[in-house]
């Protein structure tokens, strides 16, 4: 058996650790607006190195350095001002907390509408919301938020979703089952093999489920391993959804422009007139100008019958001589076109 290291070896290392995060407030001090909440791909690179050499997942020490400039952030009293779907530790929680560190300002919102006018009013200077599921695909509310009043689009978050069973009792004590619908879809599988009798109750969200549970033993929530730790819940069951690559993408809006990285995507929201072949010459121009699309989606015009918005992700940044031409070209062929933003790609 290893001999641990004495103590006051361990706490003069912690000190050191303390020494350097003062060094960096006092950097940070004399070029104040700097973020901390963009991780550069040189530090990306150093945590892909640490992650190897210790066997491990290189989030770890990418969320350490993100969390520390955060609390640099803090001590220089230039705070990020973010807004998420509460209550506190639901998935928007966790993923703002991902990108923006422990350290910054959240405030917790109760609609993905709220979350943009956090932003339009200036209330706070970023918000999070989420985008897309890989098993329930697009998030429709947020879709329709860009239609009615674009927003910046300045960074975005690939967040894993483990669904956890949650509550004070055991399984067999279980009548009702709450959470978010989204939640409650993305495990039908599990509930319907293992709790088939159960009342299944859609919430407005998971961390709300979380706090119901807290509260009535017959009832478990369907949320985040987090929430139940925040609400003294027993984890029944982990990883309860059906898809176990299960992730769901958030984006950050706010006010920030991002400078390019050479691993950045762009987002684009155009309208096209109705006629036939219109979407076909669109799509031609990213092909001839050798762009790749991540994504795309249709989303009904709001009080226009037959006509649809499209939101269309790519491969690079605005300010590439390849993306820009594009984007003038497309401007051409449409009635409307609003570039969303430029910003780093997400790593998960």
């Amino acid at each position: 058996m290893a001999v641990p290291p004495p103590s006051s070896e361990l706490q003069k290392i912690d000190e050191r650790l303390l020494e350097l995060l003062a060094e960096r407030v006092q950097l940070l001090k004399q070029q104040p607006q700097a973020s901390g909440a963009e991780l550069p791909m040189d530090k990306d690179a150093a945590c892909q190195q640490f992650a190897s050499r210790f066997d491990m997942d290189s989030h770890w020490p990418r969320d350490w350095l993100r969390h520390a400039a955060s609390i640099c952030q803090r001590a220089t009293h230039y705070v990020d001002t973010v807004a998420y779907l509460g209550p506190i530790y639901s998935y928007s929680y966790l993923a703002a907390v991902k990108h923006f560190g422990l350290a910054a300002e959240f405030s917790a919102v109760m609609t993905i509408a709220a979350a943009f006018k956090e932003v339009t009013r200036k209330q706070s200077q970023f918000a999070v919301v989420p985008i897309e599921n890989s098993t329930d695909g697009r998030v429709v509310d947020t879709l329709g938020m860009f239609a009615r009043s674009p927003a910046q689009i300045c960074g975005e978050v690939l967040l894993p979703i483990h669904h956890c069973l949650l509550g004070l009792g055991t399984r067999n004590a279980i009548v009702e089952v709450h959470s978010k619908p989204q939640a409650l879809s993305q495990c039908r599988g599990w509930l319907a093999e293992h709790l088939p009798h159960a009342r299944l109750v859609e919430v407005s969200s998971t961390a709300t489920a979380a706090a119901t549970a807290a509260s009535q033993t017959g009832v478990a929530a369907i949320a985040s391993q987090e929430a139940g730790l925040h609400h003294g819940l027993r984890i029944i069951e982990q990883n309860i959804e059906d898809n176990t690559q299960n992730v769901t993408r958030f984006v950050v809006i706010g006010n920030r422009t991002c400078s390019p990285t050479g691993h950045d995507k762009t987002s684009l929201m155009f309208q096209l007139e109705h006629r036939p072949g219109a979407l076909a010459t669109a799509m031609l121009i990213f092909q001839q100008s050798g762009i790749n699309l991540t994504w795309i989606e249709s989303f009904p015009l709001p009080n226009a019958p037959n006509e649809y918005l499209f939101f269309v992700e790519l491969e690079g940044h605005r300010e590439t001589p390849a993306v820009g031409k594009a984007i003038e070209q497309l401007a051409v062929e449409t009635p409307r076109l609003e570039v969303l933003g430029s910003y780093p790609r997400a790593v998960n």
